[in-house]
């Protein structure tokens, strides 16, 4: 099942890297974009639906602490994206990374770590300034996909053409 999907996810975004593209962008960059938006775009829908449809905007009381619903969301939300951009970054931007898999994936949850962070800061903030949640996520979205790719890059995946 892996084989095959990853063997079409490649196929289908190889058949979109149109000339144009191959003139500005590496093949290898064009797939992460590809990978990264399309991660980041679930990562919006989920906490969308989170946020309104699961939360209902209140505030999530576990008892023993109250998590305001913006960042219930975003933790509700960051298992799945974690997996996904985890899987699709190994599988189909990095695939001829020489690290092991050990260590990419911990990598991965280092650069993950540092992206929490700025996003939790981000979206505290932004929230903070009245930007509606929903928009302060996408803003911090963007923010991180930045810092990921050039830590994926370089660090997680160092390696890889």
């Amino acid at each position: 099942m892996k084989a095959y999907l990853q063997k079409n996810i490649i196929k289908l975004i190889d058949k979109i890297y149109f000339p144009i593209f191959r003139r500005y962008i590496p093949l290898q960059t064009f797939r992460y974009g590809l990978c990264g938006g399309a991660n980041m775009v679930l990562d919006m829908l989920i906490y969308f639906f989170i946020f309104h449809y699961a939360l209902w905007k209140q505030d999530l009381d576990l008892g023993f602490v109250t998590i305001s619903p913006q960042i219930a969301a975003f933790l509700l939300t960051f298992p799945i994206t974690f997996i996904t951009g985890l899987w699709l970054a190994k599988n189909i931007s990095f695939q001829n990374s020489p690290l092991r898999d050990t260590t990419q994936t911990i990598r991965y949850l280092m650069v993950t770590i540092g992206n929490i962070g700025i996003k939790y800061l981000g979206i505290k903030t932004l929230v903070y300034l009245l930007i509606y949640p929903s928009i302060a996520n996408a803003i911090m979205t963007v923010v991180t996909v930045i810092f990921s790719y050039i830590m994926q890059k370089y660090f997680t995946f160092k390696g890889s053409n």
